[in-house]
């Protein structure tokens, strides 16, 4: 069977030849004799696995000597706690809601003390950035949390707010290595790996090392204290061994391309190719304000749900699959990931364009 194209938000597409990498090491991971997926944690072999994986996405992201990386569990909802657990000292926090994952993320720290919603574009169904340039910082909040590429409705702070010296913390699940990003302008930025990095079961968290502190809230679990991980190299207990592995077969491939300037250049390329056409599009619409787009999920509308449902079926039966929306917002949703090649978007839009034409 050939490959489809691939627009789930994820988990989501990954490059082929990763994949094929993969299939080849299946049973035999560089005359071990045996799988990834079978082999110790505690092992010279995966020993080495980890700390590769760890030093190629140190380069692909320039993160300063001053900043931890770790690989855990949990995803995203574990982050929407272990992030007042072990931030949260004056029990503060302002968070910026431009989404579902951070509505969801300052629903959670409300069970750890008080949550200012400094900013939020709720108001119109989450389909613009709302003004960060002169936000009312609390003197008390402990961090200021966003969602900086927003999967489900398509939005991107490009511009990161000023928080008068208060750590940002950064949810990049969605837009992690699509682009080059300035690490030190952040004091923790996090993201699950199954959109744009690997598969399901693992998040990186990029911490910096000052608020690694033994001071976390009462009642924290060992296991969602960043200092028990940042201690013990992310090897505290039996990680998800073989999805780091995939991760670093990807940072290599994210190295072959030219690294994150390259990727950001294509990124670019591909979501033009989608904006122009259902910018010049009569049938389609974009659902974004255009100046806050985001460069891996582009969400639209025909604005009639009975052919929204048509379109998803014969694009489906087309081979581009997973372009229905979520179920929040309905409509339709193209996750352009740094593994969907160019010529995926170029017969999308032919497809829509066929689509329009038809109907």
């Amino acid at each position: 069977m050939s490959r489809v194209y691939n627009f789930s938000a994820g988990p989501a597409v990954l490059p082929e030849e990763v994949l094929r990498t993969c299939a080849a090491e299946m049973l035999d991971y560089k005359g071990s004799g045996m799988s990834v997926m079978e082999m110790s944690h505690r092992s010279k072999d995966y020993q080495n696995i980890i700390d590769t994986a760890e030093a190629d996405f140190r380069e692909l992201l320039q993160v300063p000597d001053n900043y931890r990386v770790l690989f855990l569990q949990g995803g995203g909802n574990t982050q929407f706690a272990m992030v007042p657990m072990n931030l949260m000292k004056n029990r503060v926090a302002d968070y910026i809601v431009t989404g579902q994952w951070a509505k969801k993320a300052a629903k959670e720290a409300e069970m750890y003390g008080k949550v200012n919603v400094i900013a939020s574009s709720a108001d119109k169904t989450f389909s613009y950035i709302p003004d960060l340039t002169n936000l009312q910082i609390d003197d008390d909040a402990d961090y200021v949390y966003i969602c900086q590429n927003n999967t489900i409705y398509g939005t991107t702070i490009k511009e990161l707010p000023d928080t008068k010296g208060k750590p940002l913390v950064s949810d990049v699940s969605s837009m992690f290595l699509s682009e080059p990003m300035d690490v030190s302008k952040y004091g923790v930025l996090w993201g699950g790996v199954q959109k744009n990095v690997g598969p399901a079961g693992v998040t990186i968290v990029v911490i910096r090392d000052d608020l690694i502190t033994e001071d976390v809230l009462p009642g924290t679990p060992t296991m969602l204290r960043y200092k028990t991980h940042a201690d013990n190299k992310s090897l505290y207990n039996t990680p998800p061994c073989y999805n780091i592995y995939v991760c670093g077969l990807v940072f290599k491939w994210l190295k072959e391309m030219g690294g994150l300037s390259v990727m950001k250049e294509r990124n670019e390329e591909k979501a033009k190719i989608l904006y122009d056409f259902l910018d010049s599009s009569k049938m389609f619409k974009g659902t974004v304000v255009p100046r806050d787009r985001s460069l891996m999920n582009v969400p639209f509308i025909t604005g009639n749900e009975e052919l929204d449902k048509k379109f998803i079926a014969e694009a489906s039966a087309a081979g581009f699959k997973n372009l229905k929306g979520h179920r929040t917002v309905g409509g339709m949703r193209a996750s352009i990931y740094n593994a969907m090649p160019k010529e995926g978007v170029e017969k999308l839009v032919q497809f829509m364009d066929d689509f329009e034409k038809n109907n």
